[in-house]
């Protein structure tokens, strides 16, 4: 989600029209959480532009979901103000 999105490609859903949607993929490159320390379970993201998107390092393959700019900047500062602690 980082970088410029290559490989436009045309919906195959907006048949011959003028007005479509277009798909390009980014490079992903994945880094672990710096609070996750030494261990597996941990979380991992990807920076962007446009917020983040954030995976589950035990279960990669399951997915990722993303965020606004504002939503992981109010989360960052959450997470070090220690909100999610016990």
């Amino acid at each position: 989600m980082t970088g410029v999105p290559t490989g436009w490609r045309k919906s195959s859903r907006s048949a011959q029209q003028v007005t479509c949607v277009e798909v390009g993929r980014v490079a992903e490159t994945w880094r672990k959480s710096s609070r996750s320390t030494n261990t597996d379970n941990c979380v991992e993201i990807v920076p962007a532009t446009c917020g983040a998107a954030v995976r589950d390092s035990k279960d990669r393959e399951a997915g990722y979901f993303t965020t606004t700019a504002h939503q992981w900047r109010l989360f960052v500062t959450a997470v070090k103000a220690g909100r999610f602690e016990s």
